[in-house]
Order: C-alpha cells, then sequence, then structure tokens
C-alpha cells in the first residue's frame, strides 16, 4: 500500500513539473525570446487600368440635350447631292441697276449663281462636281493669270455648259482709274488667255468689275469688247471672314445670307478661289434653290438683233 502511494506521488510531481509556465526557465536554461516580426509599411494598392478590347462595340454616346438655336450640320464633302423636288415661293422679283449701269438681275424669273476670282486648283472642281450632281449652269467670272495657270480647269467650265466671264487680268480693285488704254489692254489678254484654254467656239460674254467697281467708262469699254457688265443682286460676303468667322460659321452664314435675299431673276455672287466654305454652303443651297428657282447660266450668245418694226402699209 505505501509503495502504491509512493509511485502515484511521483507520477502527481511528474505531472506539475510539465505543467510549468513556459515563461519560466526550464531546466536545461533560457528559453529563446522570438525576434519580432519587422514591420511591413503598407502601400496604396495601383489603380488598375483597362485596356480597351480590339473588338469592343462602339459605347453608346451620352445624349446631349438640344440648344436653343442649333448650328447646322455641316454637310459630308463625298456624300452625293440630291436635288428633287419643287417648292413654291412667293418672293417679288429682284430689280435695281448696278453701278455704271451694270446688270443686277438676270432678265427672267431664273436665278443665275456666278462664282468670282478662280479658277482655283483645289476649289473649282469641287464646285463643277456640285453642280453637276444637280444638273446646274453657273457663270464663271475668272482672272486672266489664273486662267493662263489653269488651262484644263477654263475647258472643263466650258465643256460642261457653264458660262465664262472676264474678271479682269489681276483682280486690280482700282482697274476702273487706269487710263482707256490700260483697260482696254487688261481685259483683251484676259479674253485671249481664257478662249487660248476653252474649247473652239467658246465666248466670252459678261465682264464683272473687281470689288464691284464699276463706272461708266468701265461698263463702256467692256462693252466695246462685246461684253455685258455684272454686277450683283446677292452678295453672301462669303469673303468676310473677319466678320463671321470660318468654318461651320462662314458656312451657316453663306446658308442664311443667300436664303433670305435671293428673289426670281436674281444674279447671286460667290466666289471658289480660296474659299472652302463657300463650296460646303453650295451643297446645302443647291438643292434649297433648286427646289425653289430655275437656275441658269447667264446666257453667252449674243442678244438677238431687234425685230424690224413691221411695214407701214401703203394708202
Amino acid at each position: 500500500m505505501q509503495r502504491r502511494i509512493a509511485v502515484i506521488a511521483a507520477l502527481v510531481m511528474v505531472a506539475l513539473a510539465a505543467c510549468g509556465s513556459p515563461s519560466e526557465p526550464s531546466a536545461g536554461g533560457t528559453l529563446p525570446i522570438p525576434s519580432p516580426a519587422p514591420a511591413v509599411t503598407p502601400t496604396a494598392a495601383p489603380t488598375p487600368t483597362f485596356a480597351e478590347p480590339s473588338s469592343s462595340p462602339t459605347p453608346t454616346p451620352t445624349p446631349v440635350p438640344p440648344t436653343a438655336s442649333p448650328a447646322k450640320p455641316k454637310p459630308t464633302a463625298g456624300k452625293p447631292i440630291s436635288c428633287t423636288g419643287k417648292i413654291a415661293q412667293t418672293k417679288p422679283a429682284a430689280s435695281g441697276t448696278g453701278p455704271g449701269g451694270s446688270l443686277v438681275k438676270t432678265g427672267s424669273p431664273a436665278v443665275a449663281l456666278t462664282f468670282d476670282d478662280g479658277p482655283d486648283p483645289v476649289n473649282t472642281p469641287k464646285i463643277l462636281d456640285a453642280l453637276q450632281q444637280c444638273g446646274v449652269k453657273a457663270t464663271f467670272c475668272v482672272v486672266g493669270f489664273r486662267a493662263r495657270d489653269n488651262p484644263g480647269l477654263i475647258a472643263r467650265i466650258a465643256a460642261e455648259g457653264h458660262t465664262l466671264c472676264n474678271h479682269s487680268w489681276q483682280h486690280l480693285f482700282d482697274l476702273a482709274k487706269r487710263d482707256d488704254a490700260y483697260i482696254r489692254k487688261d481685259l483683251e489678254n484676259t479674253n485671249k488667255m481664257i478662249l487660248r484654254a476653252a474649247p473652239p467656239g467658246a465666248r466670252v460674254a459678261y465682264f464683272r468689275a473687281p470689288g464691284g467697281n464699276f463706272t461708266a467708262k468701265l461698263v463702256k469699254i467692256a462693252s466695246d469688247l462685246g461684253m455685258k457688265s455684272i454686277y450683283w443682286h446677292v452678295d453672301p460676303r462669303d469673303w468676310e471672314s473677319a466678320k463671321f468667322g470660318k468654318g461651320t460659321a462662314m458656312v451657316n452664314h453663306i446658308i442664311a445670307a443667300v436664303e433670305r435675299d435671293v428673289r426670281p431673276g436674281s444674279i447671286v455672287l460667290s466666289h471658289d478661289n480660296g474659299k472652302p466654305d463657300t463650296i460646303v454652303a453650295y451643297r446645302t443651297l443647291l438643292p434649297w434653290l433648286k427646289a425653289r428657282f430655275t437656275l441658269i447660266a447667264l446666257p453667252d450668245a449674243p442678244d438677238p438683233p431687234p425685230s424690224p418694226a413691221p411695214a407701214t402699209p401703203l394708202p
């Protein structure tokens, strides 16, 4: 019995030794103290980037509320023009006379489109293409030295049924102040250069003074050379970019001015040389004008002689 008690006591002592605190030193020496874990400085997670997939569908644009006066859309340069339909108009006929007795109207209800200062190797072909798509003929008042430099365009203008007009050799605004011999030589040389490039049988039946600066003397000299002097009834001032701007602003201005001012019988002034906004504007204007008016090139045939008065019957 005493031996059993002694064995139990020994077992109890062993158990108590095993349950001792781990922080207390053991019989074999000191417990190693673990080194603290190194501090970790947190860093911001990088902003994710998403590469747009090459085959992703086109996103739907967010609708923009309409403004009070939305600008007219700029027509697409390469899109064919559709000039169909007829719309009745009730505007009164054009009237008046230009400076020096020059013409501002066609003499009929038809409207004449005129393009000045070319030919321009960039813009003239574009307006010719637009006119051709709409079946419209116009009048081109060309500058002598530009006719010399672009004979192929003069040939195309005439071959496509448009009318040629003399706009002086180098566009001098004070041409009317020069002496008679100078003026005559200027107009003659311009006509020669135009006719050299034009197909056989072409005529130069009209003259427009640079800037419209006609005088009675200038009109008389042009008449002596077989040309009528033409001014204009509608001037959208497509050359005045300092006032009306460029690009869409000028395009919308030209469209609004022509639509507002044109009348039956109007001669409309425009420019093809160096005026790309004019070309864009006419892609909208041509269908609008053709639906409301007959559009003509000014006739390049000479006026027929007056009919003789009927003979008075003998008594």
